[in-house]
């Protein structure tokens, strides 16, 4: 007997019929003689609604009262999927965040997850009882409710999997897989069988939608077996798992995008000690995170150029951040970009293979595409470029790197 938590996402939820097409997945999985917990999230579209309901009584919200809202909407799925699973004639109970209880510190709407109790969940499971559990929530330490950020529920499905010791997490959402790049732009996109951790967490932190950046960062650290699948389509998913797994190592795995950055460029900064640390402190004070960074010192000496990458949603706050300081600070000119995209190739092959880089940037120079900033890690390479450039950019790359289908 196998132990397995199977996660839903708000698609797959979406309405009372997606919900008993998730009970049938359910039943067969637990008709396979295996233990099954199931976390899903609020029904497509809900927790929009319940923000959007916050924000009309007060836009200066209670983030305490906040999360006792919009954590409603996996409240009511969890419920509902029970009911289903009860009418397929199967033992199931539903279980909010803090009945297990997940423990949350107190950052109330981006919560992190201390500690799992599960003595009561593993009873019902071992009585044969499936478990249906409110994704995305958890409890702090005065007894509130608190939520764990947007996409807060695969985060919840591979801790209660590593707190439970699964033999694996499945996660079915609206796509079969983890596939080369975003298959919408590049039809040549080909499905991974097996992805390692390191690359999925470079894939999801780039750009790439399938999973959230918090979930895979959990599975690698208690090394959870993740498998991602489609709701609507019975085919072979992919598997993410510790690299040792994955006999045929490929040199790139992937190609992702993030149309999701911005670039701002300041000119004639003083070239002196500190001022890096008087433009950055600033940012971070407001909440602001700066990516790739690159500073030209100018022939004279005296001062120099210096631009970096941050959320596009926080360009406004940005430029207003930096103009407060200007006089401070004492640059000349301060030029926004919105019109960006950053490409990333990753693959965990890099680490002993010469020239990914080169080939990235020769490909890219031959389609007439300037660079206009890199950032490289040990399975990672990043440009930032045009945004108009980024179908072209994705296609040439994916068939460069013989990622075509």
């Amino acid at each position: 007997m196998a132990r397995i938590v199977m996660k839903f996402g708000g698609t797959s939820v979406a309405d009372c019929d997606r919900i008993r097409n998730v009970a049938l997945r359910v039943k067969a999985e637990f008709e396979r003689g295996n233990e099954v917990a199931v976390v899903v999230s609020a029904m497509s579209g809900v927790t929009n609604r319940l923000v959007g309901y916050v924000k009309d009584i007060d836009p200066l919200y209670d983030p305490v009262e906040y999360d006792a809202v919009v954590s409603a909407g996996e409240q009511v799925t969890s419920g509902l999927l029970a009911l289903a699973l009860k009418r397929l004639g199967l033992k199931s109970r539903s279980w909010t965040g803090w009945q297990i209880p997940l423990v949350t510190d107190g950052a109330h709407g981006q919560a992190r997850i201390e500690r799992i109790e599960t003595e009561a969940l593993e009873k019902s499971m071992t009585a044969g009882e499936i478990a249906v559990v409110a994704g995305f929530q958890g409890v702090d330490a005065d007894g509130r409710v608190s939520t764990l950020g947007r996409g807060g529920s695969d985060t919840s499905a591979v801790a209660l999997a590593a707190a439970l010791k699964a033999d694996r997490c499945d996660i079915y959402t609206d796509v079969d897989g983890v596939y080369t790049t975003d298959p919408r732009i590049v039809a040549k996109a080909r499905k991974v069988a097996k992805i390692s951790y390191e690359e999925m967490l470079e894939l999801a932190s780039l750009g790439a939608k399938v999973l959230q950046t918090r979930s895979v960062e959990m599975a690698m650290k208690h090394r959870v077996r993740v498998q991602v699948l489609s709701s609507f389509v019975d085919a072979p998913g992919t598997l993410v798992c510790d690299e040792d797994e994955i006999v045929e190592k490929e040199l790139v795995s992937g190609i992702a995008y993030s149309r999701d950055d911005a670039k701002i460029t300041l000119t004639r900064v003083p070239d002196r000690p500190g001022v890096a640390a008087g433009i950055f402190g600033p940012l971070a004070d407001a909440n602001i995170n700066v990516d790739m960074i690159v500073q030209n010192v100018s022939d004279d000496g005296h001062s120099t150029d210096l631009t970096f990458t941050l959320p596009r949603n926080d360009l406004d706050r940005a430029l207003i951040v930096l103009e407060g300081h200007r006089k401070d600070l004492g640059f000349g000119r301060l030029a926004p970009d919105r019109n960006v995209v950053k490409i990333s190739v990753i693959g965990i092959g890099m680490r002993s293979h010469a020239g990914v880089a080169q080939k990235m940037f020769s490909t890219l120079a031959a389609k007439g595409i300037n660079i206009q900033l890199i950032t490289t890690s040990e399975i990672k390479v990043s440009v930032l470029i045009a945004e108009e450039y980024t179908e072209l950019a994705l296609r040439a790359l994916h068939t460069v790197y013989g990622l075509d289908a």
